[in-house]
């Protein structure tokens, strides 16, 4: 799939929006998947150390969509492994966009999918099933919601409330 856009470009467009619907996320993310540009429209999971609903997510049909994942920004667990980034890509998901950690790189670099994620820990999860599923995020002060759209690339994430025009 083609991603005709540029974030420096959206950036450029809606540098002088103010009412919110255009938002950046700061530049804390890693690029660990096997697509370096994705976009999509947002599904949301919010969990801290346990990935269990991470991982029924992207076991699900992806349809296109940027899965995000608010981990709370903790560098202590891993929420995505080489596992779950080949579910993601097997099911059609465009992108995981981690506020936290992964681990596997390599396997996560062989997937056909774009993973971002905070930086790399081996250690996983706890299994306690514990989490929400679309549900409005904060990162760093920057709120996604189910159905906003994700457009990443080498410079950058934006999230705008609809598809660019």
């Amino acid at each position: 799939m083609t991603q005709t856009f540029a974030t420096c470009d959206l950036c450029d467009e809606h540098k002088n929006d103010t009412d919110g619907a255009f938002r950046v996320l700061p530049p804390l993310f890693k690029d660990y998947g096997g697509r370096l540009k994705f976009a999509g429209p947002v599904s949301t999971v919010k969990c801290f150390e346990d990935n269990t609903l991470v991982k029924a997510a992207v076991d699900s049909p992806g349809q296109g969509r940027v899965l995000v994942v608010d981990g709370g920004g903790s560098l202590r667990r891993a929420l995505v492994g080489g596992n779950l980034g080949k579910a993601a890509a097997r099911n059609g998901w465009a992108g995981v966009v981690v506020y936290g950690c992964v681990r596997d790189s390599a396997e996560l670099a062989a997937c056909d999918v774009g993973i971002r994620a905070l930086a790399l820990m081996p250690l996983p999860t706890e299994k306690r099933n514990e989490g929400q599923t679309d549900v409005a995020v904060q990162i760093e002060g920057v709120w996604i919601r189910p159905g906003d759209w994700l457009y990443a690339d080498e410079d950058g994430i934006v999230v705008m409330d609809k598809p660019k025009a």
